[in-house]
């Protein structure tokens, strides 16, 4: 017995003195250089969430916005955020990849135009340009938008500014800008002297669609690391709904060169915007989007949603 007791003393000892586990690495693919828009990632990572769940997560920016959702789909990454119109048309890509959760649960896309310019209602646009950066959904939700009041894409003309919506929009090259963020654009025209108004694709015949999600390899959703991940994720959205102060602070504390007007109001306008149930599937909401991009011809025909977004335990 005494043995026993003198063994299990020992055994105690060590594992007292023993060096804390390292948590489990996970690499996580962001769709663009951090912002606002990651809020519950940061905040997961530099309020302790992700180390509560035993995770060691490296957040990677992209060279290339266009490679994280197929990186994790050739298996050189573990996570991506990515957004759900593109996952609809790397489905069928025939990539490997499925939607595990949500980041930001409501569109962020918008149609904005200056609140003194000639443009007061979408059926204004007729004759007018529109400046955009990426065709193809972009071109899509504007079309949308116009056959809601009876216009069509005919009735406008296209105009590719880049990226520099908000730009185009202030130097009179376009009259609207499809494609510009409601949490951004917006801020950025008013810190620039005027004003915008957005009108939302969302309450003018596009189907509700969610901004950001993750995605992984169809062959790792069972990883039980990403079950982790969207508890922790979960965990920094609420202190991040209860604390949007305190988290802020810890984000330019990480990120100083983003302390500054723009940055700190879009993360305020982003808040009610990131969903509180990350792992929550809304199968509908997939379904109606897929068929809204089938009758729009970018993509040729609608899958099963199981087959390409699932809701982890």
């Amino acid at each position: 017995m005494r043995k026993q007791l003198l063994f299990i003393a020992l055994t105690a000892g060590l594992l007292a003195s023993a060096p804390a586990q390292a948590g489990e690495k996970l690499t996580l693919l962001l769709d663009w250089f951090i912002n606002p828009d990651h809020a519950p990632l940061i905040t997961a990572q530099t309020k302790g969430f992700f180390e509560a769940e035993g995770l060691e997560v490296e957040i990677i920016e992209p060279a290339d916005p266009a490679m994280p959702p197929k990186l994790v789909a050739a298996g050189r990454g573990d996570i991506a955020v990515s957004y759900q119109p593109t996952l609809h048309a790397q489905i069928e890509e025939e990539l490997p990849l499925t939607r595990i959760g949500t980041l930001v649960e409501t569109p962020l896309n918008s149609l904005i135009v200056l609140k003194d310019g000639p443009i007061r209602t979408l059926a204004d646009l007729k004759g007018k340009t529109v400046g955009f950066s990426v065709s193809g959904f972009e071109d899509a939700m504007l079309g949308q938008m116009l056959r809601s009041v009876d216009l069509s894409i005919d009735d406008v003309e296209l105009v590719n500014v880049n990226f520099a919506l908000s730009g185009s929009l202030l130097s009179g090259q376009v009259d609207a800008v499809i494609g510009a963020y409601r949490n951004f654009e917006l801020t950025q025209i008013e810190i620039e002297g005027k004003e915008g108004t957005a009108f939302y694709p969302e309450e003018n015949g596009v189907p509700v669609f969610d901004e950001l999600i993750y995605v992984v390899n169809n062959e790792k959703t069972e990883d039980p690391r990403f079950v982790s991940f969207l508890a922790a994720v979960e965990a920094a959205t609420i202190y991040l709904t209860n604390h949007p102060d305190e988290a802020w602070e810890a984000f330019i504390e990480a990120y100083p060169h983003l302390d500054d007007e723009l940055n700190k109001r879009a993360w305020s306008d982003t808040l009610p915007r990131f969903a509180k149930r990350p792992a929550a599937l809304d199968a509908g909401r997939y379904q109606r989007f897929a068929e809204f991009m089938a009758e729009a011809g970018l993509i040729g025909k609608v899958v099963p949603v199981e087959t390409y977004a699932v809701e982890i335990r």
